[in-house]
C-alpha cells in the first residue's frame, strides 16, 4: 500500500478511528503519537506486555498524560493488558499471578483515567472450558471489586487457538453473566475483525449474520471497541496473525461495510496492524484507506 503524504494533525478531522501507539519514553508520549497519525483515539500498554514486572505510575506521570491528552484532543484512550495474564488458568499459582497483574493493569488505567482496558479471556489449559469461564469471571470480579473507577473492562473475542475460552459470542456471554450484577456497567466487549474471521465468523460472506448474532447474544450496547485488523490466515483458521488492511484474507470489503455501518458509527475503532519500518506512515496509510472506504 502506498502511504499517503504526511499531514499535520489539524488537517484531519477527528473521528472514531485510532491505533495502538507506543509509550516509549513515557506514557505521556502516547497522545502526541496518536495526534501524529491523525487520530483522536488511542490504545496503549501501561507496562511491557511480555513481563510480569508491575510498574507504578506516579502522580507526575499521570498528570503529564492528562495534559498531553487534553493538548492533543484525544477523545478516547484505553489500554490492552499483558499477554501473560491468564485468568482462566487451572494452575492456582498462575491464576493468582494473573489476577494480581490484572488488578495492577486496572489500577494504572484508573490512575490515567482511561476509558477502557481490553483483556483476552485466556486459556483453560486443562480442557475444562466451563471451569475456565468461571475462573475468568471470578478474577475480573475480584479486580473490579478492589479497584473503583470508570475504566470499562472489555473482553476481547479471540481467534480460537489452543484452549481459549473467548473464541465465541456464547462464551463471552457466559463470562459476562458470571460477573455479579453490581459490576455489569463496567463490562463490555472488544470485537477484533481478524480474530472473528479466524474463529469462524464470516465477515466476508455473511457480514449481516455476524452482527445479528452479536446483537442477539451479547447486545450491541456491549460493544465498547473494534480492533480493525486484516488477517494473514484464511477463514476459520483459528490463527491470530494480523495483516495490513486490504492485504489479507478479509480484503477491503468488510472494512468498507464496518465504516459505513450506522450501528457501529460511534464505536471507537483501533488499528493493530503491522507497522513495518515506519509506524507513522503505516498507521496513516491504514487510517486513510478506512476513511476513504467510508466516504468513497
Amino acid at each position: 500500500m502506498t502511504p499517503p503524504p504526511r499531514t499535520s494533525r489539524s488537517e484531519v478531522a477527528p473521528d472514531e478511528l485510532g491505533a495502538h501507539v507506543s509509550t516509549a519514553g513515557g506514557v505521556d508520549r502516547a497522545p502526541g503519537r496518536a495526534a501524529e497519525i491523525g487520530a483522536a483515539v488511542l490504545q496503549l500498554f501501561t507496562k511491557q506486555p511480555s513481563r510480569w514486572a508491575e510498574p507504578k505510575l506516579d502522580d507526575e506521570a499521570c498528570a503529564a498524560f492528562a495534559r498531553e491528552r487534553r493538548a492533543h484532543g484525544i477523545a478516547v484512550a484505553g489500554a490492552h493488558d499483558s499477554y501473560l495474564i491468564n485468568l482462566s488458568s487451572p494452575d492456582r499459582r498462575l491464576w493468582r499471578m494473573s489476577q494480581r497483574s490484572f488488578e495492577g493493569e486496572l489500577r494504572r488505567c484508573t490512575a490515567l483515567d482511561l476509558d477502557f482496558l481490553v483483556t483476552h479471556p485466556g486459556n483453560a489449559t486443562d480442557g475444562d472450558v466451563p471451569a475456565g469461564i468461571a475462573r475468568n469471571a471470578k478474577g475480573i470480579a475480584e479486580c473490579l471489586e478492589s479497584v473503583a473507577g470508570r475504566t470499562r473492562v472489555l473482553l476481547e473475542l479471540t481467534a480460537g487457538s489452543g484452549t481459549t475460552v473467548g473464541d465465541s459470542f456464547e462464551r463471552l456471554r457466559a463470562i459476562l453473566d458470571a460477573v455479579p450484577a453490581r459490576h455489569q456497567d463496567r463490562l463490555g466487549v472488544c470485537f477484533d475483525t481478524c480474530h472473528a474471521y479466524s474463529a469462524g465468523y464470516d465477515l466476508v460472506g455473511d457480514y449481516e449474520g455476524v452482527w445479528s448474532s452479536f446483537d442477539e447474544l451479547l447486545g450491541l450496547e456491549r460493544l465498547g471497541l473494534i480492533h480493525l485488523n486484516d488477517s494473514k490466515h484464511p477463514f476459520g483458521s483459528r490463527k491470530d496473525r494480523h495483516e495490513t488492511i486490504g492485504e489479507g484474507t478479509l480484503g477491503v470489503e468488510p472494512f468498507r461495510r464496518v465504516m459505513r455501518d450506522e450501528r457501529l458509527a460511534s464505536v471507537p475503532k483501533v488499528l493493530e496492524t503491522p507497522k513495518g519500518d515506519d509506524p507513522v506512515a503505516a498507521d496513516r496509510a491504514n487510517l486513510a484507506l478506512l476513511r476513504e472506504a467510508r466516504s468513497g
